[in-house]
């Protein structure tokens, strides 16, 4: 069997360094840390993200939330969301980009639980279902910032208005009834 971790040497039996060869090391360590071309990754890497996405650096947008969205970050998983959707710097997979906005919404993301009602209205990647798409959007709403309030309110509102009273009013319970974590 093949391991990738790199094997564990007994410090009893590494070989002693003269005190010349480190100083040499070091030496050479520190003149290749001053000649390296300096490329820094930010300090925040969503972002460097969003840098990259308005530059138009779509790869990189992808490579840089790929590894956060793995470790469940829920604005990475949101905005790769996005990306798998409109097919920027990824594959446009509808599939892909539902379940990556149904992992940031369960997270308690508004931009993901509004991009995921979308995706319930539309069909794409899951099935059309109105009163989910009522009940994530609700839910984004009830989480975001006044103005983003106003717009998903909007959605939800042209969403309401494809459904009967008692879908709407499914739609206001299955919105009451969720707390963070549950999907």
């Amino acid at each position: 069997m093949t391991s990738w971790s790199t094997p564990c040497i007994d410090p009893a039996q590494r070989p002693r360094l003269s005190a010349k060869v480190r100083a040499l090391a070091a030496g050479l360590l520190m003149l290749a840390c001053w000649l390296a071309p300096i490329d820094r990754p930010a300090a925040d890497p969503l972002a460097s993200a969003n840098a990259a996405y308005a530059r138009g650096d779509y790869l990189r947008v992808v490579q840089v939330l790929t590894p956060l969205a793995f470790r469940g970050n829920a604005q990475a998983q949101a905005f790769l969301g996005f990306m798998f959707e409109n097919g920027y710097g990824a594959p446009q997979v509808y599939v892909t980009a539902a379940d990556l906005y149904c992992q940031a919404a369960i997270r308690g993301n508004s931009f993901g639980q509004a991009m995921l009602g979308l995706m319930y209205d539309k069909g794409h990647g899951v099935p059309q279902d109105f009163i989910l798409a009522y009940k994530w959007l609700n839910l984004a709403a009830a989480r975001s910032s006044t103005r983003e309030r106003d717009y998903f309110l909007r959605l939800r509102n042209a969403i309401a208005s494809k459904m009967s009273p008692v879908q709407i009013a499914e739609g206001q319970r299955l919105a009451m009834l969720w707390s963070v974590g549950q999907p």
